[in-house]
């Protein structure tokens, strides 16, 4: 019985080790959600078609979050080539992506202003805030 007893525990104990580990599956949804980077280079490419006729298509997108508040950078995009309701989408989600890695982390505090956007030699350009300023 002193010999069974331990040789029955180490087969009980040792059974659960020996199993093979479970699979482990991402969340639901885990390969839909890109990260930050992959989120902004989508942004890029659907703003890079950009052309314009005049300056009324042309806008400035709000782009990421700095630790301290306020967007990261600005983006001119073209509401002629461009679908304005999924770069604001793909905006959103970016910033919620970019103040989840900033949680914590400090910053210089600076704003960063909005240049606006122009349209120059059929494209969507920035500086249409600054320009108008001078």
């Amino acid at each position: 019985m002193k010999i069974l007893f331990p040789a029955l525990l180490a087969a009980v104990l040792c059974g659960a080790c020996a199993a093979p580990p479970a699979a482990t599956t991402p969340p639901a949804g885990a390969a839909e959600t890109p990260d930050a980077a992959s989120t902004l280079a989508r942004i890029r490419t659907l703003a890079a078609h950009n052309s314009c006729s005049s300056a009324s298509q042309c806008h400035s997108l709000p782009l990421g979050a700095k630790a301290c508040g306020g967007p990261e950078a600005y983006l001119p995009w073209s509401s002629a080539s461009a679908d304005g309701a999924r770069l604001q989408a793909l905006a959103r989600r970016y910033q919620a992506q970019r103040v989840k890695e900033n949680a914590g982390l400090a910053s210089d505090c600076s704003l960063v202003d909005d240049p606006g956007a122009v349209c120059r030699a059929g494209r969507c350009q920035a500086g249409g805030a600054s320009a108008a300023a001078q």
